[in-house]
């Protein structure tokens, strides 16, 4: 009879230490997988913050400015064609003048412009390298104030010419085409370098939901099988209560350890703080308020059991 017991007991002891084993290893692996948890959570928050940030700078920032200078190129454009539309006009309008005066030719003036200046020159160039006596100079410097005063007659006429004011507004619009051309290509680099700016944004955000999107996938995984432990871990829990719930077994002359009675506690202190985060949990559901993962598992025990 006492072997059988001793058998027993023994048995008994074996059990407990595998039972407690399982559920220390049990915990662990799930406390672990937990941690694991969290880190997915606070990985896809920044994520997320990344994502949101990313999208803010590309449409407050650099949609908006490639929108704006899109909108000056396009105020510009219709600028340019108000300035080829007139610049068009005035050759028309110098083509006319040109065929009229071809049909009036005034024979008045029998030099042009260009011959009248050839003429200036070609004199001005024999006084500095002939040798010349004081009237042979006099004379060419006569000449030369005749030539002066031709070339000063020309260009009041000319300024009173239609043909030439045609040509200064030709001359005036072509420099503001030009100008409008640099200013195009200006604005349209800027707006190019924004709208390449907001495409980067709006990639990195594309890489930024896949990275996300696998997080979730591994973050899914790690939950179940952190679940799966933490189902084992329960279990094992329940088996050690009903196996110490009536008499403990007895030990003639053998007190509880100090290891046992110390597992003991710790094992009531789990239940109490559990019961106490289980009714912390409760209220917080109640009071509509975010549960966090552990406090959530507690509600879906409670409604299991």
């Amino acid at each position: 009879m006492s072997k059988e017991r001793n058998r027993n007991t023994q048995t008994s002891r074996t059990s407990f230490r595998d039972l407690q084993f399982q559920i220390e290893d049990s915990r662990q692996k799930r406390d672990g997988l937990n941690q694991k948890t969290k880190k997915f959570i606070n990985d896809l928050q920044e994520i997320e913050i990344e994502i949101a940030n990313s999208l803010k700078i590309a449409k407050e920032k650099y949609k908006k400015k490639r929108d704006y200078w899109n909108n000056k190129v396009k105020q510009l454009k219709e600028k340019k064609i108000e300035y080829k539309t007139l610049l068009d006009n005035l050759f028309e309008e110098k083509r006319n003048i040109q065929k009229l005066g071809k049909d009036t030719k005034d024979n008045k003036q029998p030099l042009s412009m260009k011959q009248i200046e050839r003429k200036i020159e070609n004199l001005e160039r024999i006084i500095e390298t002939e040798k010349l006596d004081i009237n042979e100079e006099n004379t060419i410097v006569d000449k030369i104030r005749e030539l002066a005063a031709m070339k000063q007659e020309y260009l009041s006429e000319q300024k009173n010419n239609d043909l030439f004011k045609i040509e200064r507004k030709i001359e005036i619009v072509k420099i503001n085409l030009n100008k409008i051309y640099e200013q195009l290509s200006k604005w349209s680099d800027k707006s190019q370098e924004n709208h390449s700016k907001m495409l980067q944004k709006f990639q990195n955000v594309d890489k930024l939901k896949e990275d996300k999107r696998k997080l979730e996938e591994d973050l899914i995984e790690n939950k179940k099988t952190a679940d799966r432990f933490h189902e084992q871990y329960l279990k094992s829990m329940n088996q050690s209560k009903k196996m110490y719930k009536g008499k403990k077994p007895y030990i003639p002359g053998k007190k509880p350890t100090a290891k046992f009675n110390e597992r003991r506690k710790k094992n009531e202190m789990i239940e109490k703080m559990k019961k106490q985060q289980l009714e912390t949990a409760l209220e917080k559901q109640k009071a509509g308020k975010k549960l966090n993962l552990f406090e959530a598992r507690l509600i879906l025990e409670r409604s299991k059991d």
